[in-house]
């Protein structure tokens, strides 16, 4: 499964960067995919920032993110990762990090957040980022 954090999760708002680039690449993989709450509020953040005009549309998109894709629940594993990740990552991206590492079915983060994927590297998980190139975060 391929875990979706809150940049990546933006992506699915139109005007945003890469927006055509993301949904080439999740919507035939929508049933691979998970998210968490925390993504969700990412998203609700961004679609709030939307003009008046769109942000109808935005919510709309919101609806549809939560009800087709997966959610999974932070666990104790998940918060002892993400409390040993924050040293070096923003306290968002340390609580996506332990959600990623600590579901076992979870291998590949997709993000647009460059220290968040370089961590994944890390801690052995692919990193994908639609409309980039690989390697772009600076990661092994």
């Amino acid at each position: 499964m391929i875990y979706l954090d809150g940049s990546a999760l933006c992506r699915f708002l139109p005007g945003v960067k890469h927006f055509d680039e993301w949904n080439a690449w999740v919507v035939p993989r929508i049933d691979d995919v998970a998210i968490t709450q925390l993504g969700v509020t990412e998203l609700r953040q961004a679609a709030a920032l939307m003009p008046r005009e769109q942000k109808d549309l935005a919510y709309g998109v919101i609806d549809q993110v939560r009800s087709k894709i997966a959610m999974i629940r932070f666990s104790d594993q998940n918060v002892s990762v993400s409390t040993h990740a924050a040293a070096v990552l923003k306290p968002f991206a340390a609580l996506h990090l332990g959600a990623a590492v600590a579901h076992p079915a979870i291998d590949t983060v997709a993000t647009y957040d460059a220290e968040l994927a370089q961590a994944a590297v890390l801690y052995g998980l692919g990193v994908v980022t639609p409309g980039l190139p690989d390697g772009w975060h600076g990661g092994a």
